[in-house]
C-alpha cells in the first residue's frame, strides 16, 4: 500500500520504540485537539450563553458516543482488516477494504443520521433531562446529527490512514477544521447569539472540512490503498471481515456509552450545576483519555500488520511498548490535571457549586486512570490479532452491567456524586484481569501453533522466529 509515501510508516521492521512513538504522537495530538475544540464549545456556550445552555450541549455528549460508537466499530474492523492485508501485502485485499469501508461509512452515517434526528428529544428524555435544559438540548442533538455522515467520513477515512502507518495527516487535516470551528463557534454564538444553535452548526462545518481532507488524500494515494470514486461498493466477503471485527468492538464502545448513558442521568437527578460540572470534567478527562487513546490503535494497528506478516515476537514487544506508554502518559497527565482541576474548572464556568461538582468527577476518574489503559490495550491487543468478540463480553459485563446495576441498587445506598463515580475504577479493574487472561491464552495458542509449524521449504524460518 503506498498511500501516504513519506506519512508511512513501517510497523514490521526497524526500532520498536521510535516507530510506535511517530505513530502515536500525531494521533494523540489530533485527539487532544479534538478535545480542545470541543472544550471550546463548552467554554464559549459557558461564557456567552447560559448555565441551562452549557447543560444541554454537555448532557448531549454521552448520547452522541453512544451511538457513535456503535458504528465506530465498523472503522475499527476496517482498521484491522486493512492492516492485516499490508503485512501479508495483498494488494487486491488492501483495495476491496478502502472501497468497502468507506461505502460503510456513506450508508452507516445516513441511517444515524435519520435516527438521530428524529429520536433526539425522546432520548433526551429517557435521559432524565431538566425541562429547562430539553428544548436547548434537542435543537444542538438534532443539528449535531445532521452533520454525522460528514463525521464518518473522516473517521473511516482516518483509519484506513492509520492502517498504513500514518497519523500525520489526519492530525494536520482537524488542525485546520478546528481553527476554523473557533471562528466560526465565536462568531455564530457571541456576534449572532445563537446559542446552542452556532455551537452545533460550527461544529458540522469543521467536520465538513476534515472530511473533505480526508478523502482528497485517500484520492490522491497511490497503489492499492488509492480511493476510486466509481470503485466505491460494498464487497460482501471484506464487509464480512469487518463486520468480525467491528460490530463487536461497535457492540464494546456503545456498552460504553450506554453505561455513561445511565450515569449522565444520574447526574441530572443532582440538577443542572452538577450536569454543568461534571461536563466540565468530562472534557478535561478527554485530554486524559486521548493520550491512552493514541497508543490503544497503535496496538491494534502494529499488533495486525505483525498478526498479518506472522511476527509474533515484535507483535509482542509492540503489545507491551503501547501499555507502558499510556500507562505512563494518563498517569502524568491525569494526575496534572486533578492538581490543577479547579483552575481548570474555572475556564469552562465560575460558579463554585459547578466547580466543586467537576472536582469530585476529576479525583475518581483521574487518578486511577491507568486501569482504563490497560483495560483498553488489552483489549486492542485481543482486536489486533482478529478477537473482537471476546474483549465486547468482557466489557457487555463488566463496564455496561456493572454500572448499570451500580447505578440501581448501590448508589441508592449513599446517593453522592462520590459514590457514582467509584464505579468506574471498580469496573476497570474487573475488565482488566478478564482481558488480560484472554490474550494470554490467545497468545500462547499463536506461540504454540508457530512451534509446532513445519518450514516449507529449507532455510525458511518459521513465523515464531520473525
Amino acid at each position: 500500500m503506498a498511500s501516504g509515501g513519506k506519512y508511512q510508516i513501517d510497523m514490521c521492521h526497524g526500532p520498536l520504540f521510535s516507530e510506535i512513538l511517530l505513530f502515536a504522537v500525531p494521533l494523540m495530538v489530533t485527539y487532544i485537539m479534538q478535545v480542545l475544540f470541543s472544550a471550546i464549545d463548552l467554554a464559549v456556550i459557558g461564557r456567552f450563553g447560559s448555565a441551562d445552555s452549557m447543560a444541554a450541549v454537555g448532557s448531549c455528549s454521552p448520547l452522541i458516543t453512544f451511538f457513535l460508537s456503535l458504528f465506530f466499530g465498523l472503522s475499527a474492523g476496517a482498521n484491522v482488516v486493512v492492516a492485516n492485508a499490508i503485512g501479508a501485502r495483498e494488494g487486491k485485499k488492501i483495495s476491496r477494504a478502502v472501497h468497502t469501508t468507506m461505502a460503510s461509512a456513506l450508508w452507516s452515517g445516513g441511517i444515524l443520521a435519520v435516527i438521530g434526528i428524529l429520536f433526539a428529544r425522546t432520548a433526551l428524555v429517557w435521559m432524565e433531562t431538566p425541562p429547562e435544559v430539553l428544548p436547548k438540548g434537542t435543537l444542538y442533538l438534532q443539528l449535531y446529527f445532521a452533520g454525522v455522515p460528514l463525521v464518518f467520513f473522516y473517521n473511516f477515512g482516518a483509519a484506513i490512514l492509520r492502517a498504513g502507518g500514518d497519523t500525520r495527516r489526519p492530525m494536520y487535516f482537524l488542525l485546520v477544521a478546528g481553527a476554523a470551528k473557533v471562528l466560526i463557534n465565536l462568531l455564530l454564538v457571541s456576534v449572532f447569539e445563537l446559542d446552542v444553535a452556532g455551537v452545533a452548526a460550527a461544529t458540522v462545518i469543521a467536520n465538513g472540512i476534515s472530511s473533505v481532507l480526508v478523502m482528497n488524500a485517500l484520492r490522491a494515494a497511490k497503489g492499492s490503498g488509492r480511493l476510486v470514486l466509481k470503485k466505491l461498493r460494498i464487497h460482501p466477503e471484506t464487509l464480512r471481515d469487518i463486520l468480525k471485527i467491528g460490530i463487536p468492538a461497535g457492540l464494546q464502545g456503545s456498552c460504553f456509552g450506554l453505561s455513561n448513558v445511565v450515569i449522565q442521568s444520574a447526574v441530572n437527578s443532582f440538577g443542572p450545576a452538577a450536569m454543568a460540572g461534571n461536563a466540565a470534567g468530562i472534557s478535561l478527562e478527554g485530554i486524559v483519555y486521548v493520550g491512552g487513546n493514541a497508543f490503544y490503535f497503535a496496538a491494534i494497528s502494529f499488533v495486525g500488520q505483525n498478526y498479518g506478516a506472522k511476527k509474533y515476537k515484535r507483535l509482542l514487544r509492540s503489545f507491551f511498548c503501547c501499555l507502558a506508554f499510556s500507562c505512563g502518559i494518563t498517569t502524568v497527565l491525569g494526575w496534572g490535571i486533578c492538581l490543577a482541576g479547579r483552575p481548570l474548572l474555572s475556564i469552562y464556568n465560575p460558579d463554585r457549586e459547578v466547580i466543586e461538582c467537576g472536582m469530585v468527577r476529576l479525583k475518581y476518574m483521574l487518578i486511577p486512570y491507568m486501569l482504563n489503559c490497560t483495560m483498553d490495550i488489552f483489549s486492542a491487543g485481543l482486536r489486533g490479532l482478529g478477537h473482537s468478540f471476546k474483549p465486547m463480553l468482557a466489557t457487555l459485563t463488566g463496564v455496561c452491567l456493572f454500572r448499570v446495576a451500580w447505578v440501581w441498587w448501590i448508589l441508592p445506598l449513599n446517593r453522592t456524586m462520590e459514590m457514582l463515580f467509584i464505579s468506574y475504577p471498580i469496573s476497570w479493574i474487573l475488565v482488566s484481569v478478564v482481558n488480560g487472561l484472554m490474550f494470554y491464552f490467545v497468545l500462547r495458542g499463536l506461540f504454540r501453533q508457530a512451534a509446532h509449524s513445519v518450514p516449507e521449504a529449507p532455510g525458511r524460518h518459521s513465523a515464531l522466529r520473525s
